[in-house]
């Protein structure tokens, strides 16, 4: 054990060369940079005693033998000396010729010779350079340089301390020269994703050229933090094309617990073209353990993007005795598909996917596919849709492919296929050529709705085998809903409809009492054919509003607001479990003629007994204004105090005991300057239960109760840094603000952060503390429950460089923290360096991550947190 251990460290330092020498070629070779360097002229001072504003001058083309017009431009003062053919441009000073374009502090145009002097100026008092030479040449990037010469009729040039950035590549070099051909050569240069002036880390090249299909490069060698290692090549040749670059990814290394040491995620990067990439990696751990991944993903503007990934875990039991079954490996798989299309690329129509499936196992064998995601880890369900839609005319089409898996249980739900047809409600007495108000007939609205599906419900281990096929379900719905909406004594809403169902079935059920393997039982049998089942219901009711206001003369209270929306209706239909309708029927269940009542049809109908009954409910909200803090002329302030504060219940009229229905109510309300948020309900039983726990047919109220509560429920989320989302959102505005010309790579960036800011440590963020709580209390008979749960959250800046990240939960019911993981992040500009640690349970573990940071997050401070996805799109 101790020689793979030493190994197995002494691989992670070999490894961590060679990748990174590998790695930083592999960014993307065609996007290079070149940066400020040497050869700075100081001491200038502008001509005063020539001062003018917004010159313009224009070369004639017969003049001058010129292909086009030379237009120049200066901000501060411009002076043209007649004997020498030279222009001299001060301050912000602009050169356009063609598809070339010069700005910088100081410009001298030699017309004569048809060329161009460019610097900047250092200013005598702070010594800093400004105004540097920026040109930029056709679609090529723009480039800074500290100086340049440039002959824009044969468009050579040569320039001294040079840079450029293409999606957060960068090369600097001390000279650069451009001939004719639009090809260059530079020497002494620094090919780094840093975009600092002395970078961190970069690959020095002492020369190379840059033609249009290629960069050729002479020998090179890597350096980190002003230390060369012997790392170094004697040639290179790069393509220079427009698409993404291939390249090693870097892996973590860290020890499991039980696994042993780990190398995670080492793999190789395709850049296929601009619309696909794919990402293979794999992990090793030292005691058997290997997990293998497959990531494709793909987008196209204006057309469709998503990703498609496939793992695979092989887990060797580090406990088991080799060569026996203990030590056999658990081979375990996990699919996951998302595609979505843009609705502007076909307009009417949509198509979506989103797979999330694998074997029951996967996520605890592959430690959550190497991240111990604290979600992943105690998921205990998945579930998949693929999903089209369609709309012609009145009419729309959904149609969808629905997987449900149940990791506990090992069962597994799916429908192949589901769709439904819905019409655009009418009103089939309206007149399209109505004049004045609608009548109350043309006030009557039509609907109309179908739905059918295709469904099996199994044990996931029984899914693929043959006689599975014959236990899918069909079915086919119908529903008509035929509803009237009027206005009633002014205040009051009156709705009344008739709602018509029916549904299709392929198949029914047919029970008998016979023989089965333990004795005497019932029998189900399937029989084929068509049946169909139907159902009808009234309904109708009767809503208003009521607003209180109760004013304060005194105090920083104003006034306080309450609306009330009660509501009342009725529904009726009539018994459907009844013999004349032929929906049920009775089964004997053994041999004293006691029997059972069955539906004929599959599972998903459900007939409803007679109904007849008055349904109420009322809905609160209460609103404080309060008064401004000074006399200004700053609005009041107005504070929900009780939002959607709701109850709700119903009396059956056709019941002949325990009429009135639990009493349902739920609200919500924040406190803190909305900063703890509460959401709130429960369920009241107006009636008593007797010794068995069993309602009996008499109100609570009669033993001076009003009634009994059997559940409530209460969660909170609180954060007592809300300026964390806030701070994060402004940063990224303004760099949005602040790349308008922003490539595709740092638009992608930005969207990632945006989308999932959770998977990005923020530096500019002191500190930040999130809980979130719930509770849930249940009494339906004698016993109660409680259950409560705690999780939390935060981060703090131990240094403006390192922070600390922490994240786990308290379980009341064991007095334990559940999953405690722990994280250390250090900023290092342009690298992501990250330990990450869970001390206790069965994924107890460590590991270390260093990666090159992107530029994006360079400039908003942020850093990736270890684990966490990542989409190129």
């Amino acid at each position: 054990m101790k020689f793979i251990k030493y190994f197995f460290i002494g691989s992670i330092y070999a490894t961590l060369l060679f990748c990174l020498g590998i790695s930083v070629f592999a960014q993307n070779p065609t996007q290079q940079i070149f940066k400020d360097s040497i050869n700075k002229e100081s001491g200038f001072k502008p001509d005063t005693n020539r001062l003018r504003t917004d010159t313009l001058v224009k070369k004639s083309r017969s003049s001058s033998g010129l292909d086009a017009e030379v237009k120049y431009f200066s901000e501060d003062s411009s002076h043209f000396d007649r004997s020498t053919n030279i222009f001299h441009l001060y301050g912000k000073a602009r050169i356009i010729y063609q598809d070339f374009e010069l700005d910088a502090d100081y410009i001298r145009l030699d017309q004569k010779n048809n060329i161009v002097f460019a610097r900047g100026y250092t200013n005598p008092k702070t010594n800093r350079y400004r105004g540097k030479p920026i040109f930029k040449q056709g679609t090529e990037p723009p480039l800074t340089t500290d100086s340049l010469f440039f002959n824009y009729k044969t468009k050579k040039g040569k320039s001294y301390g040079v840079f450029s950035d293409v999606e957060g590549g960068y090369l600097q070099a001390n000279q650069f020269k451009k001939n004719e051909f639009d090809e260059g050569s530079f020497k002494n240069g620094i090919y780094s994703t840093c975009n600092l002036p002395h970078p961190h880390f970069g690959i020095h090249i002492t020369r190379g050229l840059v033609t249009k299909k290629q960069i050729i490069t002479g020998p090179a060698y890597l350096e980190i933090e002003d230390v060369p290692l012997p790392i170094g090549i004697p040639f290179g040749f790069f393509p220079k094309v427009n698409k993404r670059a291939s390249g090693i990814i870097f892996p973590t290394f860290g020890e499991d617990a039980n696994l042993g040491f780990y190398m995670q995620n080492l793999g190789y990067y395709l850049g296929l073209n601009d619309y696909w990439d794919m990402e293979l990696m794999g992990s090793l751990y030292t005691k058997g353990t290997y997990l293998l991944s497959n990531s494709v993903r793909y987008s196209k503007n204006y057309k469709y993007d998503g990703n498609f990934r496939f793992a695979y875990s092989s887990n060797k039991s580090p406990t088991g005795i080799e060569g026996t079954f203990s030590n056999k490996a658990a081979k375990d798989f996990k699919i996951n598909w998302t595609h979505s299309k843009d609705p502007a690329s076909s307009p009417g129509s949509t198509f979506s996917a989103s797979v999330n499936a694998g074997t029951s196992r996967y996520a605890q064998n592959s430690r959550a596919t190497g991240t111990y995601d604290k979600n992943e880890l105690t998921r205990n369900t998945l579930s998949s849709s693929i999903s089209y839609t369609k709309t012609f005319s009145i009419f729309n089409l959904s149609t969808s492919l629905n997987h449900n898996q149940n990791l506990q249980l090992k069962t597994i739900a799916l429908t192949l296929p589901q769709f439904s047809l819905s019409m655009t409600s009418i009103n089939p007495f309206d007149s399209k050529n109505r004049v004045g108000e609608q009548k109350w007939y043309q006030k009557i609205n039509v609907g109309y709705s179908a739905d059918g599906s295709n469904s099996i419900n199994t044990a996931d281990s029984l899914l693929f085998r043959k006689e599975s096929l014959k236990n899918f379900q069909s079915k086919l719905n119908h529903s008509i809903p035929i509803s009237l909406s009027l206005n009633v004594l002014k205040f009051f809403q009156l709705t009344s409809g008739i709602s018509y169902n029916e549904s299709w079935y392929l198949q029914t059920i047919s029970k008998r009492f016979g023989a089965i393997p333990s004795g005497n039982g019932i029998v189900i049998d399937t029989v084929s054919g068509f049946a169909r089942a139907y159902q009808y219901s009234l309904n109708s009711g009767l809503s208003t509003k009521f607003f209180g206001i109760k004013n304060f003369k005194k105090g920083k209270l104003q006034a306080l607001r309450h609306v009330a929306t009660p509501r009342v209706g009725f529904n009726y239909s009539p018994d459907f479990t009844s013999d004349k309708f032929g929906f049920y029927r009775d089964v004997p269940r053994d041999l004293n003629g006691n029997s059972e009542r069955y539906t004929i049809f599959p599972s998903g109908y459900s007939g409803n007994a007679k109904q007849a009954s008055i349904t109420f409910g009322i809905e609160n909200n209460i609103e404080a204004k309060m008064r401004s803090k000074s006399d200004t002329v700053k609005k009041s302030e107005i504070i929900p105090i009780i939002q959607g504060l709701s109850f709700n219940g119903n009396y059956n009229l056709a019941s002949d005991s325990l009429k009135l229905s639990t009493i349902g109510f739920s609200g919500r309300t924040a406190f803190f300057k909305q900063k703890l948020g509460i959401n709130f309900g429960g369920t009241l039983d107006p009636y008593q239960i007797n010794e068995q726990g069993r309602q009996v047919n008499k109100f609570a109220i009669q033993e001076g109760k009003i009634a009994r509560l059997t559940n409530l429920f209460l969660s909170t989320d609180f954060s007592l840094n809300s300026n964390a989302i806030k701070s994060r959102n402004r940063q990224i505005g303004e760099m949005e603000d602040n790349l308008p010309n922003a490539s595709p790579q740092q638009k992608r960036e930005l969207e990632s952060i945006s989308r999932n800011p959770n998977a990005f440590v923020d530096f500019n963020i002191p500190w930040d503390i999130s809980a979130r709580y719930g509770f849930n209390y249940s009494k339906s008979g004698l016993e109660s429950s409680i259950t409560n749960t705690l999780d939390f959250n935060g981060s703090f800046n131990v240094t403006p460089k390192w922070k600390v990240t922490f994240n786990s939960g308290f379980d009341f019911q064991t007095a334990k923290l559940t999953l405690p993981q722990f994280a250390i992040y250090r900023d290092l500009h342009c690298w992501d360096l990250s330990f990450n640690w869970i001390p206790v349970g069965q994924n107890k573990s460590y590991g270390v991550n260093l990666k090159v940071k992107a530029s994006i997050l360079q400039d908003l401070k942020l850093s990736r947190r270890s684990g966490s996805n990542y989409n190129n799109f």
